[in-house]
């Protein structure tokens, strides 16, 4: 017998696991009937290993789809076996079948939904159930609340991240804005001049604080409305009451001036001018903070109260009075002049004790020094505007003149600049007030009260200077100090004590020595109160 190329006398041969295989004596009597364990290890050696063996795929010893190859661990070569999920023959066509892994149970575990897949198995719990399918009893009933909670909880941190992020958007917006609103209104000026005015009590207010102050501008706190905007109660944080006005879109020159003119108008300091405590300069059109005025307009203390209900004469004097010493204050002794523009009764206030605050500045203007008139859109209101700056544009410390003897027409009167009882042609009062004087005939159109309450010298020498500040042409209009000067010398004749028997003539003639002409050659204003004064004094001596 030739074995491994030599001749051998054996009688029989097998193979055997040389690790395992032990000689036995007795082998050599038995030619049969032993078992010995027999290992076969083999590779496919043409190509040394898997990756030189996929370069040739027409060499490649697999057929079958879904194999693996592995390279031989006792030298060179590769063996090939079915993927894991398939079992069969991988050296012939088609030889690797997909394994159900669904049946039987025992080896692939599922205690639940199994569905076989190519190559592998899902094992899912029954539906309403939830948890781990692959083990014994690892389904359990399914939490519906939980789940339903988790969902709302996912969706609420979503969308409460979106809203987060908006509201970081838009929060970084209104900041920009507001620096914008701030810059553009003059705030850096403003700041920069007040720091060189170290008493002033002006603030310049956040929108929060105001927003805060008048809850949110709320309806219920509307003071008033107006042409230049609506004046809200406002109350801050540590209990100061104040007014506080949102004025109306402004032309682009006054948004520049506007800084300067605040800090102008925050020194004014006048028992009858309502103080401006501060500004807020974040918003497109700044609003104004004044103190708060608790009594009222004189509009509505004129007009809206019942008429049956009298004002007594002398304070009616005293209020046109206070209100003429407030405007000449601006006119005459603010730096630079202040123009108000719009005077009338309804910005005039009246405080607790009724004394008289010029209120609302938002149509005034500065007076440049050098200048007595400044050009600009006409503003005002029906009935008490100047005919000449209503038709030349020029605004004039005469205009806010002529304005104000309407006001004392109004309060002489007790009728509305405008009103709509009588004759079409006689509903503007001034103008019925100027026809009744020129036919000597306006004391017919005052108040029965004033009638009877003033002296008719004092009636005669107010409709005198309501009659120049009416007039057509300003340079005919007396000034606002002069107005003043002459209202207060009216208050001083009707309320002295002319039946006191011991007054002489020479005392009344000093007490009114300086009240003689009102203006110099002007023969309209030239009733001295000295002359009826010593008439009234001796007429008294004679009814004693």
């Amino acid at each position: 017998m030739i074995f491994g190329g030599e001749t051998t006398n054996c009688l029989f041969v097998f193979l055997s696991n040389s690790f395992s295989f032990h000689f036995d004596n007795s082998y050599l009597l038995r030619t049969k009937d032993f078992m010995v364990q027999v290992a076969i290890d083999w590779a496919i050696r043409n190509v040394g290993n898997c990756r030189n063996a996929k370069r040739n795929m027409t060499d490649f010893a697999w057929r079958s789809v879904n194999h693996d190859c592995y390279d031989s661990d006792n030298g060179a070569g590769y063996l090939c076996q079915c993927s894991e999920g398939y079992r069969g023959d991988p050296y012939i066509p088609g030889g690797c079948q997909d394994i159900n892994e669904c049946d039987p149970k025992e080896k692939y575990p599922c205690f639940g939904d199994c569905i076989n897949l190519m190559g592998n198995y899902s094992c899912t719990c029954p539906r309403g159930t939830e948890g781990n399918a692959y083990m014994k009893g690892g389904c359990h009933k399914k939490d519906t609340f939980t789940l339903a909670l988790k969902i709302v909880t996912g969706v609420f941190v979503v969308a409460f991240a979106c809203f987060w992020l908006y509201l970081g958007k838009q929060k970084r917006r209104l900041i920009r804005t507001k620096q914008r609103f701030f810059e553009q209104n003059g705030g850096f000026l403003l700041q920069q001049q007040m720091s060189s005015f170290r008493t002033t009590t002006f603030k310049i207010y956040s929108k929060e604080e105001l927003e805060k102050a008048t809850n949110k501008f709320s309806e219920e706190r509307v003071l008033g409305r107006g042409g230049h905007g609506i004046v809200y109660k406002g109350i801050f944080e540590d209990g100061t009451v104040a007014a506080i006005k949102r004025s109306k879109l402004m032309e682009e020159q006054e948004t520049r001036e506007f800084a300067r003119e605040m800090l102008i108008l925050s020194q004014i300091n006048h028992k009858y001018v309502v103080k401006l405590l501060g500004c807020c300069l974040e918003v497109e059109v700044p609003m104004l903070v004044y103190e708060y005025i608790s009594n009222g307009t004189l509009y509505h203390y004129i007009h809206d109260k019942n008429f049956e209900v009298p004002i007594p004469s002398d304070e009616r004097l005293r209020i046109a009075a206070e209100s003429a010493d407030a405007l000449a204050y601006m006119h005459s002794s603010a730096s630079p002049p202040i123009l108000h523009g719009d005077v009338k009764p309804a910005n005039i206030l009246l405080d607790d004790n009724l004394v008289a605050k010029v209120s609302d500045f938002g149509a005034s203007k500065l007076a440049p020094n050098d200048e007595a008139e400044i050009a600009t859109l006409v503003q005002g209101t029906i009935g008490y505007l100047d005919p000449e700056y209503f038709s030349s544009c020029r605004l004039t410390d005469k205009s806010d003149v002529y304005s104000f003897a309407v006001i004392m027409l109004e309060l002489l009167t007790r009728k509305k600049a405008i009103y709509f009882e009588g004759p079409e042609d006689t509903r503007n009062l001034a103008s019925s007030f100027c026809e009744a004087k020129k036919d000597g005939r306006f004391l017919e159109i005052l108040d029965a009260q004033v009638r009877s309450e003033l002296k008719v010298e004092v009636l005669q020498e107010i409709g005198d200077l309501v009659m120049q500040c009416l007039s057509r042409n300003r340079e005919e209009r007396p000034t606002m100090r002069e107005v003043a000067d002459t209202l207060q010398k009216a208050r001083r004749f009707q309320r002295h004590p002319w039946t006191t028997e011991e007054m002489c003539t020479e005392e009344t003639e000093s007490l009114f020595s300086d009240s003689a002409d009102i203006h110099d050659g002007d023969s309209n204003m030239s009733y001295s109160f000295s002359q009826q004064a010593i008439f009234d004094v001796e007429a008294g001596r004679r009814q004693f």
